[in-house]
């Protein structure tokens, strides 16, 4: 067995879903292609947060996609962390922010990007989306992308 992978305690156990929002939970492993460039990519169509003023819950497909450099997170870990989120009141905007700064701690990749497509409430809904980068080159492109995102040229 790889030896960065026996320092997951979350992979293979049986773990109680998180009653609260804790990034401690997330866990991750050496990639073993870090000269490589490819995608990784994360849906989660069930996410929910609640509104920090009513306290009704917000629903949202949640993507997370990066470029790893030396880690990778662990599915297993990631889908508790983000479960912890149902509990945790805060806006949209912050919600994807506090995840992109989570993770990107943790993982230090050379590009990546969170996204939360939120249903509609109130007969609006609101689709932050953040992104960032490691090193020149990656930040150059995360600058293009998110202008692209956003339809400027």
């Amino acid at each position: 067995m790889r030896k960065d992978l026996k320092t997951l305690k979350i992979l293979g156990a049986t773990v109680s879903a998180p009653c609260s929002y804790d990034p401690s939970i997330l866990e991750s492993f050496d990639n073993n292609h870090p000269k490589r460039d490819y995608w990784v990519t994360f849906t989660a169509p069930e996410f929910t947060t609640l509104c920090p003023k009513t306290g009704q819950p917000d629903f949202a497909t949640l993507t997370v996609r990066y470029i790893p450099g030396a880690k990778l997170v662990e599915s297993k870990s990631l889908k508790l962390y983000l479960f912890g989120f149902r509990n945790h009141g805060d806006f949209h905007e912050d919600v994807i922010n506090v995840i992109f700064n989570d993770l990107f701690a943790l993982l230090k990749p050379k590009y990546m990007e969170v996204y939360g497509k939120f249903a509609a409430r109130g007969g609006i809904s609101i689709d932050p989306y953040v992104n960032g980068a490691t090193g020149p080159k990656w930040k150059a492109f995360a600058e293009k992308r998110f202008l692209a995102w956003n339809g400027v040229r």
